[in-house]
């Protein structure tokens, strides 16, 4: 078992996973993820979710452990996406006498998942503001609907201080991966949780008034120093706003002749006095690391060929997936280039143009085939206006 402190009372009972390649099937996680399960060891037993399918052994085994041959009272549901809520019909097999507490919500959806013909004998209903009393710990429940689904509520144990965020702060990589938080935190939250950035700030409102000493999300590392960075972290990033000072330049070539326009574009700016510049190639780079730099930066710069009169697939993925979380708030410079009919531009500025408070530089670079002399005067005018 994964030996976590959290508190004296608090266990850790979750499972790190190493060998899945795609979490949610899409998102690419070189180094795993983590299933985080808790457990409130008091006169009565809280657990606080159950653990995806990939490590229900692991997790029963570590369940075991921590109970010390007593039964469990009550299952927290905080959301029932499967990675998380998996095991309820486990458990309940395994305990026949343990509650389920959750929302309206909750409770809604939980047929959906599992057939529990007692279910309204065995449901705990509870909404914002709530308590649990299990003793000692007492669980404050806080209802965050949209992050990021309907019925996610959060927990908050008022005598350790130690609030149970469910899927907020969470992050991609095992716990036991030596890496920075923010990236992977960042790449996290914009992919699973961006697009609710209203929500997400409704909540700071909420947790501003706790005296939060430690935060369990459940993925990634249990939070206990400086979470007025992590906290700090959210805010900048629900309200859609530049978190980095620098340009990313998302570029989309067939043959490579864009890419070409595009990295004499970084050493421009970098003569210019940039102070960071980011280029990517969209048909290599994982698209979640390309939507992650598009909100991480405030100034963007969007490159594409021309592809049966469109944009070329890699930047079109980029700019539907950059939508769909409600990209807003950014300065941005287009490249566009074709052999007999470049369109790319305009393509580009019709999603853009549905998105929020989205500043666009014209005119659009055109470039026909190669890049020539007069193409790089294009791209020194391109280069002063975004620094302005």
């Amino acid at each position: 078992m994964k030996d976590i402190t959290i508190t004296n009372d608090i266990k850790y009972i979750g499972a790190d996973d190493k060998d899945i390649e795609l979490f949610e099937n899409q998102y690419h996680v070189p180094n795993g993820v983590s299933y985080n399960s808790y457990v409130i060891i008091d006169d009565q037993i809280a657990i606080l979710e159950t653990i995806d399918k990939r490590k229900t052994d692991e997790w029963l085994e570590n369940l075991h452990h921590v109970l010390n041959g007593r039964s469990p009272n009550y299952l927290i549901i905080s959301h029932l996406e499967p990675d998380h809520a998996y095991n309820i019909k486990t458990l309940i097999n395994k305990y026949p006498n343990i509650k389920l507490v959750g929302n309206n919500k909750t409770f809604a959806f939980l047929p959906q998942f599992f057939d529990i013909p007692d279910l309204n004998e065995r449901k705990i209903e509870v909404k914002e503001n709530d308590v649990l009393d299990l003793g000692k710990h007492k669980l404050h429940f806080i209802m965050a609907p949209m992050i990021h689904w309907p019925e996610v509520m959060m927990e908050y144990e008022e005598n350790e201080k130690v609030l149970f965020s469910a899927d907020g702060f969470g992050k991609f990589g095992t716990l036991d991966t030596d890496e920075d938080w923010d990236c992977e935190a960042r790449k996290y939250y914009f992919n699973i949780v961006g697009k609710y950035g209203v929500q997400v700030q409704n909540l700071l409102k909420k947790a501003s008034t706790l005296d939060i000493q430690t935060i369990c999300p459940l993925h990634g590392p249990i939070l206990k120093e400086n979470l007025s960075r992590y906290i700090e972290k959210y805010d900048i990033w629900s309200k859609y706003e530049p978190e980095s000072d620098g340009i990313y330049i998302a570029c989309a070539s067939i043959h490579g002749n864009t890419f070409n326009a595009c990295t004499k574009l970084k050493e421009i700016l970098e003569e210019k006095g940039a102070p960071k510049v980011v280029l990517a190639d969209l048909s290599n780079e994982d698209i979640a690391e390309a939507v992650e730099d598009s909100f991480r930066y405030g100034k963007v710069i969007l490159a594409s060929s021309t592809y049966n009169m469109e944009m070329f697939s890699p930047m079109r993925n980029l700019l539907f997936d950059l939508k769909e979380k409600n990209y807003q708030n950014r300065k941005i410079g287009l490249i566009e280039n074709g052999t007999w009919a470049p369109n790319s531009g305009k393509c580009m500025k019709d999603v853009l143009s549905t998105m929020k408070n989205i500043e666009i530089i014209d005119p659009v670079v055109t470039i026909k085939s190669t890049l020539k002399n007069n193409d790089t005067e294009k791209l020194n005018e391109l280069a002063e206006e975004i620094l302005k």
